[in-house]
């Protein structure tokens, strides 16, 4: 730890502030973490993704059980689900300013414990309000606590490391959204279990996680390390001159919020970028839900399949999340490659070819569901689908926050308030849709739209940096990075 004089205005009088800075290979700082404590961070984060979307989609195998245990209706159930979306993607805006206050390990803390409590809330529901509560509270804590994860890989990990970290991160994300269905159908399917043991089997791995947390997780803000590290010199030294860059720069936290709240919104208005990749990544996740939703209502239509098997075919949503992820060890390579020529655009080739396998797995999936077609050849367009969306997914992160820097907090809260505002309202129309349309064209129609969606990485990949120069945002990242780039030299 070192201290840099600087001139500082204290009421009337100019003194000199004494500020706090890492040294270069202080082990103290984030960055200079060692592989392995970088990596049980980034493994705890990741399992908590996991855990959430596990539990976002599992919900939805319990409804035979819950619609006969509460006497309730397919449609109430249905909204228990979107309830989670509404919480995921809403609460992030004013929550993501809580980390420059209280430092993410003890949001990690908070959001584990409440998402357990909200776990346990479902399981002990008397009616399906409750449920519907505890799922909207699920959906809060849950997201607070995903949603630290993506800025913990940027706190520990240079940018050319990100890439392998944050396929984990996502590979947990979605593959998980497969995984619940799962064990779900088998729980679902035991007479003496049913919905409410789907909870509780999520109850006991939170808690699980929830101590995991406590015993291994470490701070990764860098600001906020840096804060304590000011506040025990003070103590040991009586003198305040001693601060970090972030208490003297501090911003109070309802200013973080409003500022957290309205420049996602001002970017997804103005920014092409953010609104094209918010657009395809809202569409593309909300047909994930609308298919979680339905899945489970067309075997057991067509194929005769019972709540168990229709479980196992949630696999296919593990098994296309694998195949991204390996294929995008293939893009982190070209990235590499090609960054001095295409900068951020690099990020770009293997999502111009993903973003044809979701309507060609649409497609598939729509025409091959008949009795005389074998149940493979369905589960093989849904794994099509899958592998498309993963890439997607992924790329959503990576591009956004190599284009929008500083901003790209706010960037990637924009298509995570559209990415979970679509899963929370695809899957309230999808029964309607797929009864008047037949599964056959509902799912064409859904192919159709990704389709038209095609042009967007490729339109990217060949333009991206002539929109960028035109953007007043993306002008003074560049500038910032070419100022940043001559004081390095």
């Amino acid at each position: 730890m070192k201290a840099i004089q600087e001139s500082g205005k204290l009421g009337s009088l100019l003194s000199t502030i004494h500020v706090v800075t890492f040294d270069e290979y202080d082990e103290r700082d984030p960055m200079n973490f060692s592989y392995k404590t970088k990596w049980t961070v980034t493994l705890v984060g990741c399992a908590f993704s996991g855990i959430v979307g596990a539990a976002s989609s599992s919900f939805s195998m319990g409804y035979q059980s819950m619609i006969r245990d509460l006497n309730c209706t397919q449609f109430q159930a249905t909204v228990g689900l979107s309830m989670w979306s509404i919480g995921f993607g809403t609460v992030p805006l004013i929550t993501s300013s809580f980390t420059e206050e209280f430092g993410r390990l003890n949001i990690y803390i908070v959001s584990s414990f409440g998402f357990m409590l909200s776990e346990i809330m479902i399981a002990l529901s008397p009616n399906i309000q409750t449920v519907m509560l505890g799922r909207l509270l699920g959906g809060v804590f849950g997201s607070t606590g995903a949603t630290l994860v993506g800025g913990s890989v940027a706190d520990i990990w240079k940018r050319h490391e990100r890439g392998q970290p944050m396929a984990l991160f996502a590979l947990a994300a979605v593959a998980a959204t497969g995984l619940g269905p799962v064990i779900a159908g088998v729980i679902e399917a035991d007479p003496q279990l049913g919905w409410r043991w789907i909870q509780w089997i999520h109850a006991m791995f939170t808690g699980a996680y929830f101590i995991a947390v406590v015993a291994l997780m470490k701070e990764t803000r860098s600001t906020i390390v840096l804060t304590r590290l000011a506040r025990k010199k003070r103590r040991e030294t009586g003198d305040d001159r001693y601060q970090a860059k972030a208490e003297i720069e501090k911003e109070s936290l309802m200013t973080l919020i409003k500022i957290s709240c309205t420049r996602p919104i001002y970017l997804l208005a103005t920014e092409p970028i953010v609104q094209s990749f918010s657009l395809w990544i809202g569409f593309t996740w909300g047909v994930v839900f609308a298919l979680v939703e339905s899945i489970s209502a067309e075997f057991q239509a067509v194929y005769g399949f019972d709540i168990q098997n229709t479980g196992f075919i949630f696999i296919t949503i593990i098994l296309g999340s694998l195949i991204g992820y390996f294929a995008n060890m293939y893009q982190d390579k070209l990235y590499r490659k090609y960054y001095p020529q295409k900068r951020q655009e690099a990020r770009l080739y293997l999502p111009c070819v993903a973003a044809t396998f979701l309507p060609i797995g649409m497609f598939i999936y729509a025409w091959t569901a008949r009795p005389e077609i074998p149940w493979i050849a369905p589960a093989i367009g849904l794994t099509v689908f899958m592998s498309g969306a993963f890439v997607i997914y992924m790329v959503s992160f990576l591009y956004i926050a190599d284009c929008y820097g500083t901003y790209a907090s706010s960037a990637i809260a924009c298509q995570g308030l559209t990415r979970n505002a679509a899963a929370a309202i695809f899957p309230l129309f999808t029964t309607q849709m797929f009864a008047r349309l037949t599964y056959e064209w509902a799912l064409t129609l859904f192919a159709c739209i990704g389709a038209a969606l095609v042009p967007i990485p490729w339109v990217l990949f060949f333009y991206g940096s002539r929109i960028r120069a035109r953007s007043k945002v993306s002008q003074k990242i560049l500038d910032d990075e070419e100022l940043l780039e001559r004081m390095e030299k």
